[in-house]
């Protein structure tokens, strides 16, 4: 059952990316999106918002931290909280491209669902849970993307019938394998909840230098505890997080406003050119000027 379904949303969204370039294709739905790779040689790097992707055809890795999560048809990834994620395409050919179906997640929506219903609220606040997870698909979430999908077709539905069916994959997603990593972020109180607005703050802070104590203060929790459960959620420190924010910025600065290398490092930060190139290798796999000839050449966009 879970193959055929797999199949069926496999060949609607080939109709719906038919004759398009590989990459990220927007739908009439607002959160609903199509990905379609055919080249194993891609790669992506980019903070994450909170979203559900199930694959469908293909197979692909994340990188988060120094951990590597494989997933493929039938599996769903779920992330729930801002991310900086590097992810590789491992399984995709021409004839059989990667395919997956992917829906910005709404934490508001999550929260408003567990508030209606006492049973799902988080019994332990004070535990941690990764903040991303892969799961193999449920026949009850693949009959949710196909409905969702099949609106496509018929788009004066999509007004009144898309919200209620994106309603019910959060609904799902808090009843399935993974429930208490969901049901955390919709708790209030919650550790990752209070890491998460951590998050907000150094996402909209990363030039700044780093306080853990202020952060850890912001969270109600002492320095120790605080670095303890940051890297349980994100699988990094606090100034690693920084760290790629900053190197994801300076990247975009180089690609898309052409700044250079040594305006880039300083606008998101780094007081040292040096040390800057260092971690851009280490992360990117090449020097700036290497890296953004590269993707300039090929067309890449991250």
């Amino acid at each position: 059952m879970i193959a055929d379904r797999c199949r069926e949303l496999a060949a609607l969204i080939t109709r719906h990316t038919s004759g398009k370039a590989d990459g990220l294709h927007p739908t009439e739905i607002d959160q609903l999106d199509f990905a379609r790779e055919s080249s194993v040689a891609t790669s992506l790097h980019g903070v994450v918002e909170p979203m559900l992707v199930i694959v469908v055809q293909g197979k692909k890795a994340a990188l988060l931290g120094e951990e590597t999560y494989y997933y493929g048809a039938a599996q769903y990834l779920v992330i729930s909280i801002d991310l900086p994620i590097s992810g590789f395409i491992v399984e995709a050919t021409a004839e059989q491209p990667y395919l997956a179906f992917k829906l910005n997640l709404d934490p508001l929506q999550l929260y408003d669902i567990t508030a209606a219903e006492p049973n799902m609220r988080v019994n332990n606040k004070e535990t941690s849970v990764r903040g991303f997870f892969v799961s193999t698909a449920e026949v009850s979430l693949l009959d949710c993307a196909l409905r969702l999908t099949r609106l496509l077709d018929t788009p004066r539905d999509i007004r009144i019938l898309a919200p209620m069916i994106v309603r019910e994959i959060h609904y799902r997603l808090l009843i399935g394998e993974q429930s208490e990593a969901v049901r955390q972020i919709a708790t209030s109180g919650s550790n990752m909840h209070r890491i998460a607005s951590v998050l907000t703050r150094i996402k909209t802070d990363f030039t700044e230098p780093l306080r853990v104590e202020d952060l850890a203060r912001q969270a109600r929790m002492s320095p120790s505890s605080f670095h303890h459960h940051f890297k349980q959620v994100t699988s990094m420190s606090p100034l690693n997080y920084q760290k790629q924010l900053r190197l994801l910025e300076a990247r975009r600065l180089m690609m898309v406003e052409k700044s250079t290398a040594a305006n880039a490092a300083d606008l998101v930060g780094y007081e040292s050119p040096s040390q800057f190139s260092r971690e851009y290798v280490r992360m990117f796999g090449a020097p700036p000027i290497k890296d953004i000839d590269r993707l300039l050449s090929t067309g890449q966009v991250n």
